[in-house]
């Protein structure tokens, strides 16, 4: 998955959940940390695979469910203790979310079911030689808009701007989290200027 689908997947998830165990919509820091756990298996693998050639592809270590399975109870266990439980829940949701995304992304392009990126070490992946962050990019980005142009590319693109569509009025109902926090914070100083 692209990393603004993992965002969406992950806010839309979120959004849901806070609303059902907290009966509010996630707040400022909370959608921001539930940002970085989208985000963080693919911060962590590619640079480290694509970049450094230190882990053998950039969806192991990070995108395992074994160290999701560590993760998710030491970020809880720590933010518990810092006294702000939601931030680590968000934190670790966004990273859970992850993980199926990029197990169904292929399922969806491709038609294949990859569950062994999951099970980094017990299941090592296919292995490449690192060819530096922005090459494996491009190539990437370079095959998705091949495949966009596709009846299967352009069944998927209308997937993906649904997804963003709903993610968007999510955003949005919850009161647009983060931008409205910068917002309130800007607000004030403007006025006493």
């Amino acid at each position: 998955m692209w990393p603004w689908e993992h965002l969406a997947v992950g806010y839309v998830a979120y959004s849901v959940y806070s609303r059902v165990r907290y009966d509010e919509p996630p707040g400022g820091a909370e959608a921001l940390l539930l940002a970085l756990g989208t985000q963080l298996p693919d911060l962590v693998d590619k640079p480290l695979a694509w970049t450094f050639g230190v882990l053998p592809s950039g969806t192991s270590v990070a995108h395992s469910v074994f160290v999701a399975a560590a993760f998710v109870p030491t970020v809880m266990l720590l933010a518990r203790r810092a006294g702000v439980p939601r931030w680590g829940t968000a934190l670790a949701f966004g990273h859970v979310s992850h993980l199926p995304g990029d197990v169904l992304y292929p399922l969806l392009t491709k038609g294949e079911l990859p569950f062994s990126i999951l099970l980094w070490p017990v299941v090592v992946g296919p292995t490449s030689e690192p060819q530096g962050f922005l090459f494996e990019f491009r190539t990437l980005f370079a095959a998705f808009v091949e495949f966009l142009a596709t009846p299967r590319g352009q069944f998927y693109l209308g997937l993906e701007l649904a997804l963003l569509l709903t993610a968007l009025v999510a955003w949005i109902v919850d009161g647009a989290p983060v931008l409205s926090d910068v917002v309130s914070a800007v607000r004030p100083r403007r006025a006493s200027d």
